[in-house]
């Protein structure tokens, strides 16, 4: 019997991930901001560990901050210190160690003037001030976001800052071990912001027209593709529209995308939205696969694909129809951290599981 399509290999420079079904980053909030800022910590550990155990071939981190300006709230992980390098590596150890041939990618990103912001589980909502361990923010601009506090529009001495910050947790991020890094240039945060005309009008050379908006995201990937292996992919997530003007928002997404192969992105996670406080989305099962489609097909770019993908049905038709080459899980992921052991088995191709549940059949378990 043939191999399903989910389940087959795919190879990204010199990595070879064991299958096409992976881990979207997810936000935990989870950080101590008093005593460890940006710190992982046992929670993600285990949220992160669980889904090696799970069968995913390729898991990510959440947005992980390159300073400590870009944390999109005080809880969440950074990469710009050692102890938080020494911390990753701990988890990548296990993942590596205990998963089943899984990899693990390490999301970097900054918030921009989406930073400082309270967890969304918290009791408030919007901006923390500094006596709660926030921070005045940056941004492509000083228009602030949907209520929170207005950033500073960025100098030019601080984007070349940001610039060597995505570099330097970069080389830490290969120190830790990871397999991969993603760049974080989608929903709405400091990337998105740079490329987006609904954010950027600057008039200097990081604006003004479609090249200037594209200058910092490929100065980024420039120096991150110089500071890390030549046999490591480098991925990116981008937002390929904010929903206002779709068919002008994926032309331009594919220019984009094309610009940044070139530069060295080896695969892009196609998600949209981000900009508008209230996008107009019109969502349902797998509503951004056709993003990832167009994409593909308009750049010759590999893709992966994400959003209200849950079923594994649903996932190998993504992928044997030319939408995408890899899917990549969230909510559903969440729900049921074993989903690719149930996935392997619904499509008829069964995965080894870890020593420890082997003696459980899946037939009692499915």
């Amino acid at each position: 019997m043939s191999v399903p399509a989910l389940f087959e290999p795919l190879t990204l420079r010199g990595l070879t991930l064991a299958h096409r079904g992976w881990v979207s980053p997810m936000c935990e909030y989870s950080c101590d901001p008093a005593s460890a800022p940006g710190v992982p910590t046992d929670w993600h550990l285990v949220h992160l560990g669980g889904f090696a155990v799970g069968g995913a071939a390729l898991i990510m981190t959440e947005a992980t901050a390159v300073d400590p300006e870009g944390r999109i709230s005080p809880q969440d992980t950074g990469i710009w210190n050692d102890d938080q390098a020494a911390a990753w590596r701990r988890i990548v150890d296990f993942v590596h160690a205990n998963g089943l041939d899984a990899k693990i990618g390490i999301q970097l990103g900054h918030a921009g003037r989406k930073a400082s912001t309270y967890p969304p589980f918290a009791a408030q909502h919007g901006s923390v001030p500094a006596a709660e361990h926030g921070w005045e923010t940056l941004g492509a601009t000083d228009a602030a976001f949907n209520g929170y506090a207005a950033p500073a529009a960025m100098t030019e001495d601080q984007i070349h800052g940001v610039i060597n910050d995505f570099a330097a947790a970069a080389r830490r991020s290969v120190e830790a071990g990871f397999d991969t890094v993603e760049l974080h240039a989608a929903h709405g945060y400091l990337l998105h912001q740079f490329l987006s005309p609904l954010v950027n009008d600057r008039t200097d050379g990081w604006g003004g027209d479609d090249e200037g908006r594209m200058r910092l995201p490929l100065a980024v990937i420039d120096a991150v593709r110089a500071a890390i292996p030549e046999s490591m992919p480098l991925l990116m997530r981008i937002s390929a529209t904010d929903w206002e003007d779709i068919e002008a928002d994926l032309a331009f997404s594919a220019r984009f995308v094309t610009a940044a192969h070139e530069h060295g992105v080896d695969l892009v996670d196609v998600s949209s939205a981000g900009n508008l406080p209230t996008p107009k989305v019109r969502g349902g099962a797998g509503y951004q696969t056709s993003f990832a489609e167009r994409i593909r097909r308009d750049t010759g770019v590999p893709v992966s694909t994400v959003g209200m993908i849950t079923d594994p049905v649903q996932a190998e038709h993504v992928l044997l129809s030319g939408q995408a080459d890899a899917v990549s899980l969230a909510r559903a992921a969440l729900a049921d951290p074993r989903w690719w052991l149930r996935a392997a088995h619904r499509l008829g191709h069964e995965m080894t599981w870890v020593p420890q549940y082997q003696r459980v059949s899946p037939a009692r378990v499915y």
